[in-house]
């Protein structure tokens, strides 16, 4: 193909007047895929941004759309963005983050009613479905305002709400449509697994089971407000745990299968289930936070999140629906699969034990980690990480180059993985890194790289070339920007030096 027809193709893609991608009805790998042929011609470069690489005198203007065209408008987020902003000494920094942290509300939550009752769909960005992870993680840093703003906290039980909707329709299913009336994202139609109405993509992450809980948990404890906790509710945690139990393979067997008719393999699975596994214990994934396959079935980040997700879903049946056999069942699960881990899944390295990244029973290790979330790195800030000692000496092997998908170049370093490719960087693992480090030093050079590469668009991105930050994928993509807006907000409060 011509230069000059990538770059028709990607004004195609492209409105120039939003600022946003056309792409919303496009799996992330398909609209990944297409976007990296359009970044190898000189047509499609000259409608990238160029990096800007100094902090000094930059001024990027607001980012955000027009107050009328906004999804949602809270005055106490409002509010919240110009106290933030205030602290924060480096003016390009504070437009990043009154660009960034209000993304998920200005662009991409639904909000409506569903038999008289909240509910909300979110979709990722860039694409017309509502992941169930980045759907949770994209409110989550919301979640203390809502009970300063009732309609917030309304927009929030509807996400819980709609979530509900969606694992009773199908607990295998990572991605649902906005609209449950519309049909399955392109790159889904001819996948081979059942499909049911709804479902934008079927790919079955142990992570998707988690997410709800997290959120659920947040909000509740947040607000004490237990009107999204009903039947349908409890319906969907017995689904959940239910899934949970049958994905343990204590029978060697599962309802799940999938595949796809796929360049890439990882978007496929071996055999339709994936690699052999030996039981013991812990809850086999198909797929990765990342929607890559897994290479082994136990994904170690998934089940450390699962254990921290299973004990919060056992308080909430105590609590509120006193349904003690629930409980007892999530407790149990959760132990379950805690000892199993304690016996598998650490493994020896050169510098001492540290958690796997993903085994199969059998003694089969895989070490690296991905940029996603539940990852290795990511573990204290999910609340999942039971072993400091153990944590820094993973938290040290993933940032080095004894990580396969650690990429280090002239325009920033962190984790990368599969999804988009070697030598991209997610910007999400350095904000991760920052989130959960202890010192100033790398908060700062965090900080540092992370505007340094989304000062040109005034957004957070999926990925960015280790060489070339202008090299990007995904315009639009609420969650990093909503994450990194958690990480300013959180470092103006502590150290807002640390941002200057």
């Amino acid at each position: 193909m011509s230069d000059r027809a990538h770059g028709k193709d990607f004004a195609a893609l492209f409105n120039g007047k939003t600022g946003k991608f056309k792409t919303m009805d496009l799996t992330r790998r398909v609209f990944v895929s297409q976007l990296g042929k359009f970044i190898t011609s000189a047509g499609a470069l000259s409608l990238l941004p160029i990096p800007l690489y100094s902090q000094e005198k930059v001024t990027m203007g607001s980012k955000r759309p027009l107050p009328g065209d906004r999804k949602f408008h809270s005055e106490v987020i409002e509010v919240y963005i110009q106290s933030i902003c205030r602290l924060i000494p480096n003016s390009t920094v504070s437009e990043l983050f009154a660009n960034c942290f209000p993304n998920t509300l200005d662009t991409t939550v639904q909000p409506g009613t569903f038999e008289g009752k909240p509910d909300t769909a979110v979709v990722t960005g860039d694409i017309a479905a509502m992941w169930l992870r980045d759907s949770s993680a994209q409110v989550w840093p919301y979640l203390p305002f809502a009970l300063k703003d009732r309609s917030l906290r309304e927009l929030l039980e509807g996400v819980i709400r709609r979530q509900v909707r969606c694992l009773l329709i199908d607990s295998y299913a990572n991605c649902f449509m906005a609209d449950l009336n519309a049909p399955p994202l392109i790159g889904s139609r001819e996948d081979e697994t059942v499909m049911k109405q709804g479902v934008g993509e079927r790919k079955y992450e142990l992570d998707s089971l988690c997410y709800p809980i997290r959120l659920a948990h947040g909000y509740w404890k947040v607000t004490g407000d237990t009107a999204p906790f009903d039947s349908s509710w409890k319906l969907a945690m017995q689904t959940i745990l239910k899934t949970m139990r049958v994905e343990q393979r204590k029978d060697g067997k599962s309802p799940y299968r999938f595949q796809r008719p796929a360049l890439n393999p990882t978007d496929s699975l071996v055999n339709g289930i994936g690699n052999p596994l030996r039981p013991i214990g812990l809850i086999a994934s198909a797929f990765r936070p990342s929607d890559d396959a897994c290479i082994l079935p136990f994904l170690v980040p998934a089940n450390l999140f699962a254990v921290t997700s299973l004990r919060q879903l056992a308080t909430m049946s105590n609590a509120i629906l006193q349904d003690t056999k629930m409980a007892t069942e999530a407790f149990d699960l959760a132990n379950e699969v805690e000892v199993a881990l304690r016996q598998h899944a650490i493994v020896p390295a050169s510098a001492g034990t540290i958690w796997a990244y993903e085994i199969d029973g059998y003694g089969g290790t895989i070490l690296m980690d991905d940029a996603n979330a539940p990852s290795l790195l990511s573990l204290p800030y999910l609340n999942s990480s039971p072993d400091a000692a153990l944590y820094g000496r993973t938290r040290a092997f993933v940032w080095s180059k004894q990580n396969p998908w650690f990429f280090s170049g002239s325009a920033g370093e962190g984790v990368g993985g599969p999804h988009v490719g070697r030598d991209s960087i997610w910007p999400m693992s350095q904000i991760i890194y920052a989130l959960t480090s202890e010192t100033d030093v790398e908060i700062k050079n965090m900080i540092q790289l992370l505007t340094n590469c989304a000062v040109a668009t005034g957004f957070v991105h999926e990925s960015y070339n280790k060489n070339n930050s202008a090299l990007f994928t995904r315009a639009w993509f609420a969650w990093a920007n909503t994450l990194f807006g958690e990480l300013i907000a959180r470092t103006a409060k502590h150290d807002p030096a640390l941002l200057s």
